[in-house]
């Protein structure tokens, strides 16, 4: 029976297993490319219809592709952008390079998949995103398409690609019981999007890391391009009205960018996605800053105002994009002292960022990261208790209760920071829009 509205199609596909949510073993077992390259197969392999770039890493590997998708496009090629999680709508997985894909294009590529791949058994959620996809870019005749991976990189279910370049953004400890518990470990397993003779483009990274990556590429006989030997100087300021970036390239070349995405990190992505584009000849003077400048995505300190506050919501969710954060979170505000809402699932550093985080409020608000993933909202309330005495820590575990309180102790101007984790902007983001 066809679809009568993608919010069926989604439920279609969030009946089968959902990794997303697991814990299980990172292993052949369980993510299991052969059943996704088989479902491809069945639909006429739609992913070889288009060129693509694949992108995998701990932390801003969404805003990294969203920079590079609409570098593409101002050249006039259509580009799809494969992205996950989504903060407040599945649809912000599957876009034109962010903008929402007709209705229309959605059932009917849901249909055909849903009709392609009956002979399969038992593909996953994420596998069903996945090639749902890769089989709708083709539909909408995309040119180009920009992949994020979703956890790892070895066995993701988009790691059937053979594309024009990899990325591989910052490396960090997160995923542990699923990825492995040292940096070194994770990164082995995201570095194997590196395929033969392919640029890897890459961003800084602790030294284990760089170590896998620049092995992993001379096994593939790839060349490798690191921000850390491309960029000469960057500079970078955060204010309400988005982020002033001054980039200098080691071969000179110079950049001067206003991006609407605010927070330091940003600038370290678009410089990241600039120095892809320059060396796969993408980059057009004057066209490819204005499509970085212009480059928005929910999340990423994303403002909403609200009974007369100012919310700012950010996925950040390791401690190295929580340093980042709190890096702009002071710029923006000056130095003072507010309050901050905070939640992850389990999994995560909490200790390293709630240490990142408490120094810089007066109050921490401790709520449930959705209920998408595994959370215990009191043990990280019991963290924070033991990191500070100085800040007040208080448990308000539904999305609108946090908000609430949020609301009763602060007053009208203020700033309130959202943090932790893409499923806590969701829920906020539903409370304040809703």
């Amino acid at each position: 029976m066809a679809f009568e509205s993608f919010d069926q199609a989604i439920q279609y596909m969030n009946s089968f297993m959902n990794l997303e949510r697991s814990t299980d073993k990172y292993s052949e077992k369980t993510y299991r490319l052969d059943r996704v390259r088989r479902m491809l197969e069945l639909l006429g392999n739609p992913q070889n219809s288009y060129k693509t770039i694949h992108i995998a890493g701990s932390k801003g590997k969404g805003s990294t592709a969203a920079f590079i998708a609409n570098a593409i496009q101002a050249l006039g090629y259509k580009t799809g952008l494969y992205m996950s999680p989504h903060v407040s709508d599945y649809r912000e997985r599957f876009t034109l390079c962010g903008a929402f894909i007709d209705d229309k294009d959605l059932i009917r590529t849901a249909d055909e998949l849903k009709e392609g791949i009956k002979s399969v058994e038992d593909p996953t959620t994420f596998e069903l995103y996945t090639v749902f996809a890769f089989l709708l870019f083709k539909n909408i005749g995309c040119s180009w398409a920009v992949i994020e991976t979703g956890m790892g990189g070895r066995l993701d279910a988009t790691n059937v690609l053979f594309p024009l370049a990899c990325v591989l953004t910052p490396i960090e400890l997160e995923h542990t019981k699923i990825l492995g518990d040292t940096i070194e470990k994770i990164a082995t397993e995201k570095s194997k999007i590196i395929k033969p003779d392919t640029p890897v483009f890459v961003s800084l990274q602790k030294d284990e890391a760089m170590k896998v990556f620049k092995a992993e590429a001379s096994s593939c006989n790839s060349s490798i391009y690191t921000l850390e030997n491309e960029l000469a100087s960057i500079k970078t300021k955060c204010s309400e009205s988005g982020q002033s970036v001054s980039l200098k390239y080691i071969d000179g070349f110079e950049a001067k960018l206003k991006l609407k995405m605010s927070g330091d990190a940003q600038a370290y992505n678009a410089a990241l996605a600039l120095l892809l584009v320059r060396k796969l000849n993408l980059y057009r003077k004057g066209i490819t800053e204005k499509a970085l400048e212009e480059t928005k995505l929910p999340g990423r300190l994303e403002k909403v105002e609200y009974k007369n506050r100012l919310f700012y919501i950010d996925g950040a969710h390791t401690s190295n994009s929580i340093a980042f954060l709190m890096s702009s979170w002071k710029e923006l505000t000056k130095g003072k002292k507010g309050l901050c809402i905070f939640g992850c699932v389990e999994g995560k550093n909490d200790s390293q960022m709630l240490s990142e985080i408490v120094p810089n409020f007066k109050i921490l608000v401790i709520s449930r990261p959705g209920t998408f993933k595994k959370s215990n909202p009191y043990a990280l309330y019991n963290t924070a208790k033991s990191i500070t005495k100085e800040t007040e820590v208080v448990l308000k575990e539904e999305a609108k209760d946090a908000v609430d309180y949020a609301l009763s102790n602060t007053k009208e101007g203020d700033s309130i920071l959202v943090c932790g984790s893409f499923y806590l902007a969701g829920d906020i983001k539903e409370v304040l829009c809703h």
